[in-house]
């Protein structure tokens, strides 16, 4: 490093009543614009010694000895013109990121201090040794004109030495969902997958249409097909400086390539059950529903703790072993349970054995345990309807075919409580399981979730959705399995959480927030830096940084959520018919509404009309219509041919008492 091309600001000081230490020391700045400020860093030299340091805190001070002198210096004016012009000096406290040479350490001594250049900044933030390998570009380091790229490093950001990425910060300022996307853009663009590793992204989108806009950009020109649109609505959230910014972090300025949606039906099972459903891009949804033996392995979490004792337990046990999928005999008759339909037939026949038989047991399980555990699972399709399929339908996300820089958004912004837990704990549990066996697709998957306050708090009741967050964040590195999470108030989210997460950013934050013991650690300067942030500021807490840094981002080319709902508005739901229409006209453009109309017309069961159009949609058959109308007829009996005679069943034992035997 060339001295000469260093800017000298000040000189470190040390005092009796302030000495310097090996860890943080104080220096006086020259007067007017020296460019130093809270977060600036700087270097001390002296000889072969270079100590790098951030500034933490900064005071003023004149000869005045009290604030009366000047009152009767001034006659009690404050208007009037000092008859003496007072010398002020500037004082700023530093805390040491780095010492060359490490050994050996000692207090820093009195020298000349520089602001830092591009080069500086990157050995006082320890990025020399891993910026070209590892880098991951956080954001950019600001000191007047000098902007800096800063980098994390991917081995400390998603594994192996430390993982998952923690942010907190007050809403509305770009800090949590912006800068969640922003990394998640760099990490696509600069993560080095020398094994071909592959990495993905699981969003849950947990609060109105926040991640459903992913695919598109924040400004377009005019070879847009949807130009006017943007410009109807005056939508145009990119400008030059962070056109600038994109180019300095060697980024392409540009929305998610890859993004595919994932929402459960509505009760009805054939309207969606998210935000993204304009007639546009309703196609690009696909549906979340789960059956039988995809809810069987999860039962603690859809039944309340209280009904699964150890009888229901192993009742349970016994179905998931000797019945779903198996062809059983029951009262003399054989049946093949493979979904909840017919899990529902197989208890009656049960019952109706034992019943028949006068029996209280059936293979050692009680008619009360039977009864009661027959009542709960009937229900789960009732009770997360719209989720949990009834029928043979299922459709979930690609297990095994995940993509790599693909990012599948779960939606579960509209769905209650109790199925957001089942939904996040089935599909973490899904993606340990197939990280551990290496059939995934890809082998790192970052987690993203929102509010985490809300959902792991500090206190509250154990949930399994709290049990699957602290999973991850304890196990999840060893497997690829990274937690990107993000909260309001950092004070209220579980310790063990937030403790595990080796790289933390900050937005702006409340005061309240400031004051509570989390933030003890960081100088009253830097708290009120924090409460002060505009938009698109963070400070950045790294495993290679000693001392939080401040960084500036762009904004991320996507379009934001309000704009997507202002530009694409949610669709009515749909009638039965017009949505099996639209439904099977995503598999086949030709697809004739009078055929669809006829065939649903024909069906006296409307939940048959929605089992076969979302078979037909899962099965995908070069002929939707057609084997649509085969799955209604066989269930409604309209195959039945017009010269078929009914069948009459001879009585051959008549009632004596029947009223109607004549």
């Amino acid at each position: 490093m060339e001295q000469d091309n260093l800017i000298q600001v000040g000189r470190v000081v040390a005092t009796e009543a302030k000495p310097s230490t090996a860890y943080s020391f104080s220096f006086w700045a020259a007067e007017g614009d020296c460019k130093v400020g809270i977060g600036t860093l700087v270097v001390v030299k002296k000889g072969d010694l270079e100590v790098y340091g951030v500034v933490v805190e900064g005071f003023g001070f004149t000869d005045l000895n009290s604030a009366m002198h000047d009152y009767i210096g001034s006659e009690g004016d404050p208007g009037s013109e000092a008859p003496t012009l007072r010398h002020e000096v500037r004082c700023y406290t530093a805390a040491v990121l780095r010492v060359e040479p490490e050994e050996p350490l000692q207090p820093v001594p009195v020298a000349p201090v520089f602001l830092a250049d591009d080069l500086v900044v990157r050995n006082a933030l320890r990025m020399d040794g891993f910026w070209e390998k590892t880098g991951i570009p956080i954001g950019l380091y600001q000191n007047g004109d000098l902007l800096s790229p800063v980098y994390l490093d991917s081995e400390f950001l998603l594994g192996p030495e430390a993982a998952h990425l923690n942010i907190t910060g007050v809403s509305g300022l770009a800090t949590k969902t912006s800068s969640i996307e922003f990394i998640l853009l760099s990490i696509f663009e600069h993560f080095k997958d020398y094994d071909d590793d592959g990495i993905a992204v699981v969003c849950f989108n947990v609060k109105g249409p926040d991640m459903l806009f992913l695919d598109f950009p924040g400004k377009v020109d005019e070879t847009s097909p949807y130009y006017e649109k943007y410009k109807e609505h005056g939508i145009d959230t990119i400008d030059d400086r962070d056109a600038d910014m994109y180019k300095l972090l060697g980024m392409p300025c540009e929305p998610f390539k890859n993004v595919k949606y994932f929402a459960p039906f509505k009760s009805d099972r054939v309207n969606l059950n998210t935000l993204r459903t304009n007639a546009d891009l309703v196609g690009d949804v696909t549906p979340l529903s789960w059956g039988l033996t995809d809810i069987l392995e999860f039962t603690e979490v859809v039944l309340n703790r209280d009904d699964v004792d150890a009888k229901a337990d192993a009742l349970i046990s016994y179905i998931k072993d000797r019945v779903v999928n198996e062809t059983a005999e029951v009262n003399g008759q054989q049946i093949t349970v493979r979904n909840f339909q017919d899990m529902n037939h197989w208890f009656d026949m049960v019952l109706k054995e034992m019943e028949q038989s006068n029996r209280s047991e059936w293979k050692t399980h009680h008619y009360a345990t039977i009864r009661k555990v027959y009542n709960r699972l009937s229900n789960l399709s009732t009770r997360y309807q719209g989720l949990v399929s009834p029928d043979e339908f299922r459709s979930d996300l690609p297990w095994g075919d995940f993509e790599d820089r693909a990012v599948y958004v779960v939606d579960v912004a509209n769905v209650d409580p109790q199925a957001q837990d089942l939904v996040f704990t089935r599909i973490v549990s899904q993606l340990r399981q197939h990280l551990e066996k290496g059939d995934l697709g890809v082998k790192h998957v970052i987690v993203v979730v929102d509010e985490l306050n809300k959902y792991a708090p500090s206190d509250g009741q154990e949930t399994y959705l709290k049990q699957t967050l602290l999973d991850i964040s304890e196990r999840g590195r060893y497997l690829g399995l990274v937690l990107f999470s993000a909260q309001q108030f950092r004070s209220q989210v579980h310790k063990r959480i937030v403790g595990n997460s080796a790289t933390c950013i900050y937005g702006r934050m409340d005061m309240d927030e400031l004051a509570t013991p989390g933030y003890q650690v960081l100088t009253s300067a830097t708290k009120e830096k924090l409460a002060t942030l505009s938009k698109g500021q963070l400070m950045v807490r790294h495993p290679h940084f000693n001392q939080p840094i401040f960084v500036k981002f762009p904004r991320p080319n996507i379009l934001r959520g309000p704009d997507g709902i202002k530009m694409f508005p949610p669709a009515n739901d749909l009638p039965l018919e017009e949505a099996v229409w639209r439904n099977l006209n995503r598999l086949d453009g030709g697809v004739s509404r009078n055929d669809v109309s006829d065939i649903v017309s024909s069906a006296a069961d409307p939940s048959e009309i929605v089992r076969a159009m979302n078979i037909t949609l899962q099965r995908k058959p070069d002929d939707p219509v057609s084997h649509f109308r085969n799955c209604v007829r066989k269930k409604a009996g309209v195959q039945m041919t017009p010269d078929a005679k009914p069948s009459f069943i001879p009585v051959l034992d008549p009632d004596p008492n029947d009223p109607f035997q004549d």
